[in-house]
């Protein structure tokens, strides 16, 4: 049992996040946010997929003005992702928001942070202080000489001190950098640091493939360790792919109950069935399935059944043939060409 590290509670829409809520999965648009049809066709995508939150780029008004189209055609929480223009925070919220995600240092003076921070106040609007390891400050660039975990926290508090010197504690905290073992340290200092609840993140993590690696690897650990309230996997291509990687890392670590678990082992020597082709083919129809059951596809019936006894069905190959078996203990012999089909038909009579 995870122990989670105690926050204080933020609400994004209808979301609760820290305070010891469940730990919510965010992504992000790649549309044009001026483009209703699309970002909605893309929010609704991600919802399927198992998305709480959904952040979109507000880079002009244009996309600004967009929000109460967005806002009209969607019951999701949304956050507005916005640099340097002080009034696109403001007609962001205008314009219904959820939330915001700000550098208060890339505002402007303390004039224009005031009237975003009495906008938000007003309206009950978080605002996420969002440092990354490649835009800190220049003057805590050169206290530091390079970015470490410290400079990071710094930043952060800066930032968090001129909402706080404004009377306004609706906040998170992310410290996102492309490096794993500093983000680890940064997000270990900040959880000794403060008590507002933590966005995490690997920042550019990159394609799929490595991506999905260095977000398992470094997200993985801090929720393993309680830290971390809400995240977001940052891949290259289709956000969809994001929560995807998301929810089975909640899964992994039994923090987030949600859609099928398929178990399938490496394979070797004492397998006689072709176990990749049947491993892929029910990883595919499983797609389609929302309920949360666990299916294993093993090699072999020496170890199958025993070594993936908690599956709710399973195959177990044999010569030319399979078994099916239900929480370890075997239903049926069923031909190699038949064992999807007979395991769906299974699948179908349990749900």
């Amino acid at each position: 049992m995870i122990k989670r590290r105690p926050t204080r509670q933020i609400h994004i829409g209808k979301v609760k996040i820290g305070g010891g809520a469940p730990i919510s999965v965010q992504s992000m648009t790649n549309t044009k946010t001026e483009d209703t049809e699309a970002t909605i066709n893309q929010i609704n995508e991600l919802a399927a997929a198992g998305c709480d939150i959904v952040r979109m780029a507000i880079p002009d008004m244009k996309a600004a003005e967009n929000i109460s189209n967005i806002k009209e055609n969607t019951n999701m929480p949304l956050v507005a992702d916005i640099h340097f223009d002080y009034r696109l925070a403001l007609t962001a919220i205008e314009r219904g928001i959820d939330a915001l995600r700000i550098n208060p240092g890339n505002i402007g003076d303390a004039d224009r942070v005031r009237k975003i921070v009495t906008a938000a106040k007003k309206k009950d609007i978080p605002i996420r202080i969002g440092v990354n390891a490649g835009s800190l400050d220049k003057k805590i660039m050169e206290k530091y000489g390079q970015v470490t975990p410290e400079a990071m926290v710094e930043s952060a508090m800066q930032h968090v001190r001129i909402l706080e010197n404004m009377d306004f504690h609706d906040i998170k905290i992310s410290l996102k950098a492309h490096d794993v073992p500093l983000t680890l340290a940064a997000y270990h200092l900040m959880s000794e640091t403060a008590d507002y609840p933590l966005h995490l993140g690997i920042t550019e993590a990159g394609t799929v493939h490595t991506g999905i690696i260095k977000s398992a690897v470094g997200i993985g650990a801090l929720l393993a360790e309680g830290i971390g309230d809400t995240f977001r996997i940052s891949l290259t291509g289709d956000p969809v792919n994001e929560v995807k990687v998301a929810n089975e890392i909640l899964k992994s670590l039994d923090l987030r109950e949600y859609g099928p678990t398929l178990v399938s082992c490496p394979t070797c020597g004492r397998c006689n069935i072709d176990l990749q082709a049947i491993a892929d083919k029910v990883e595919k129809k499983l797609a389609d399935v929302k309920a949360p059951i666990k299916v294993a596809i093993m090699g072999c019936v020496v170890n199958g059944p025993g070594e993936a006894r908690d599956a709710d069905l399973g195959i177990a190959g044999g010569k030319g043939e399979g078994l099916l078996f239900c929480k370890g203990q075997i239903i049926r012999k069923v031909p190699e060409a038949d064992l999807v089909e007979e395991l769906f038909k299974e699948i179908d009579r349990i749900l």
